[in-house]
């Protein structure tokens, strides 16, 4: 927590340092000189949040990488098909609420390497996603929930370093760990052809690297790591192991249940794609959704 206080200082007390240096152009006081050492303390903020920083920088250049490595034909739903049927990789019923197989309903559609990510949370019927206070993330529903292996594969990655993230109310939260995703598992399900599930709870990663897993075996908990402003699953499909220097590739789910939330809007205001326009084995942000 004191890093988080800390942080917030250095977040705003960094504008004494910017208007004392503009001030120090009309001025001879010494006073707004040695105000100026607040800039300082933007390299303190960076230093706190190094993770998105660093990040912001690797997808960057792993979008370059990837436009170059496909001279700008990414894989999409109408040029790339898998031999692979994935299973969605949890138990029951979740509610995707980022990611689309297009553009307009996308989780990151200009980062290539996340262009067909989606993020998971489990809402009940009121659009709600947690119960009592809203900071603590045992309080939400898909806090501590089985997350499965979405195919058959073999496990090439295991992060599982990285505390709960704070969750501080409106969108906002402090990340504890070293990198955005928190603690992942990456698996290799065939040839270019890797998975990632992120966020995922401390403590909770039931295999280790080289470890081959079976489609439906549980292999973690659902938690609030890395860049999560509150509990919830990310999970997207990419052509290599890197998170950020692999395309991402468009997901088809075998017998995947689709249902429509009625009170959904009460949580996520933007629009979403009429179910009927959602083709087989495909999923879009604003739905339910449920292994067939």
């Amino acid at each position: 927590m004191w890093k988080y206080r800390v942080y917030v200082f250095c977040k705003y007390a960094k504008y004494i340092g910017v208007v004392s240096l503009v001030v120090s152009f009309f001025s001879d006081a010494a006073v707004f000189r040695w105000l100026c050492l607040f800039l300082l303390l933007l390299c303190v903020q960076i230093a706190l949040n190094f993770s998105v920083f660093k990040a912001a920088i690797q997808q960057m250049i792993g979008s370059i990488k990837v436009e170059r490595r496909y001279g700008g034909n990414v894989p999409a739903i109408d040029n790339y098909h898998s031999d692979i049927q994935y299973d969605l990789p949890f138990e029951g019923e979740w509610t995707v609420i980022n990611g689309c197989f297009t553009k307009e309903f996308s989780h990151s559609w200009d980062i290539p390497t996340q262009r067909y990510a989606y993020d998971f949370l489990v809402l009940d019927e009121n659009g709600k996603s947690y119960t009592g206070d809203p900071k603590n993330v045992g309080n939400y529903y898909c806090y501590g929930k089985a997350v499965l292996a979405p195919a058959d594969g073999v496990v090439t990655k295991v992060v599982n370093n990285a505390e709960d993230s704070l969750i501080l109310g409106n969108g906002r939260f402090f990340s504890r760990a070293k990198n955005i995703e928190g603690n992942y598992i990456v698996i290799r399900h065939g040839e270019n052809e890797y998975s990632t599930l992120a966020h995922l709870k401390k403590d909770s990663i039931l295999v280790k690297e080289g470890e081959r897993v079976s489609r439906g075996q549980r292999i973690a908990a659902c938690g609030n790591t890395g860049n999560s402003s509150e509990p919830h699953l990310h999970f997207q499909l990419q052509d290599g192991p890197g998170l950020y220097n692999s395309a991402g590739l468009p997901v088809r789910f075998s017998g995947v249940r689709i249902r429509s939330l009625i009170n959904y809007g009460s949580i996520d205001p933007r629009p979403r794609m009429d179910q009927n326009s959602i083709p087989g084995g495909l999923i879009t942000r604003g739905y339910n959704v449920a292994n067939g």
